[in-house]
């Protein structure tokens, strides 16, 4: 899974694993970008990982409308227009399998979620300096791409959705979800792979703590972690409890603002409409087809009744909101 050779694998331990290093790189890039020149039409996308996330960035991505990090800002997140001055141009884009083996392929300019190590930076800022380094920071970013509107893809900012739109209160929030028992049984899937993975390669879990990635995984940390009935994270039941969680609580929080809006991964993957209806919600003037393939697995798992009850009455309420 680990291609990185041992000098990738120091650069970047360098870059993001000193919090110093992190707040160096962003000081140098961030002077000449004001943060009230940045747009406030913008796109976030958050929830639980495996909900379809990866792919509704790819196919917004591909509109050519917006600016988002990729794999060649990386190790250097916080310094995107810096590292392209220093680093050495890799003309390498060809697609690849990425590390989940989930049939999505990406290359150095496939965007993806770095964003995550701004927030591993500077959460503990007081809120205004916090919103305006966010303001440069996405700033960075679209003057890097030379872009009016940014695209961001992160599952951990279902932590601080009201936060993001305080901060750009006339962008658009997406909040994919996916049937439950699927979605659960994916993110079992995926937070088994990683762990065995990580055995045979400790970079792995460094470079997975290093990007603040705790959906699953080695370093997994549940969203919620109190007061929970299923805390087993080797069973499904816990992953259905934490779907349960997650979208409860965004659900009844969420559901009438007018800038949140739940994406159905099973409509957006069998209803060729609902992505055309979803272009129009973002403002995208031009209409385009995206492939998507739904993923579907048979469940050989024991699931607690009442559970599976609960979560699934929850899917049919999301899946019965309306897109605007």
């Amino acid at each position: 899974m680990n291609n990185y050779s041992w000098l990738e694998q120091n650069l970047h331990k360098f870059a993001l694993s000193w919090q110093f290093m992190r707040e160096v790189t962003f000081d140098f890039e961030s002077p000449n970008i004001p943060s009230s020149s940045v747009s406030e039409n913008n796109i976030f996308i958050t929830g639980l990982a495996r909900a379809g996330t990866t792919i509704l960035l790819n196919a917004l991505y591909e509109s050519n409308n917006f600016a988002s990090l990729t794999y060649a800002d990386m190790p250097f997140v916080l310094a995107p227009n810096l590292w392209s001055k220093i680093s050495i141009k890799r003309g390498n884009t060809e697609l690849k399998e990425r590390a989940h083996g989930d049939g999505i392929k990406v290359s150095t300019d496939s965007p993806e979620a770095f964003e995550e190590v701004f927030w591993k930076t500077f959460s503990d800022e007081e809120c205004e300096e916090l919103e305006d380094k966010f303001r440069v920071y996405i700033g960075n970013i679209l003057y890097k791409y030379k872009k009016e509107r940014y695209l961001s893809k992160n599952n951990q900012n279902i932590k601080r959705v009201e936060l993001i739109s305080k901060i750009f209160n006339h962008s658009k929030i997406l909040i994919p979800f996916r049937e439950p028992i699927q979605h659960a049984y994916s993110l079992l899937t995926q937070h088994k792979k990683f762990i065995n993975d990580a055995k045979n390669d400790k970079f792995i879990s460094k470079y997975m703590k290093w990007i603040g990635h705790t959906e699953f995984g080695p370093n997994y940390i549940p969203i919620y972690n109190q007061n929970l009935n299923f805390q087993n994270d080797l069973e499904i039941n816990h992953w259905i409890e934490q779907w349960y969680l997650t979208y409860f609580n965004a659900f009844q929080s969420l559901r009438n603002k007018n800038n949140f809006h739940f994406i159905s991964y099973e409509k957006l993957c069998l209803n060729r409409n609902y992505w055309f209806q979803i272009q129009k919600l973002v403002n995208l003037d031009k209409p385009y087809d995206f492939e998507f393939r739904e993923s579907k697995k048979d469940i050989p798992c024991n699931i607690d009744k009442g559970l599976k009850e609960k979560a699934m009455s929850l899917y049919f309420d999301l899946n019965r909101l309306n897109l605007a």
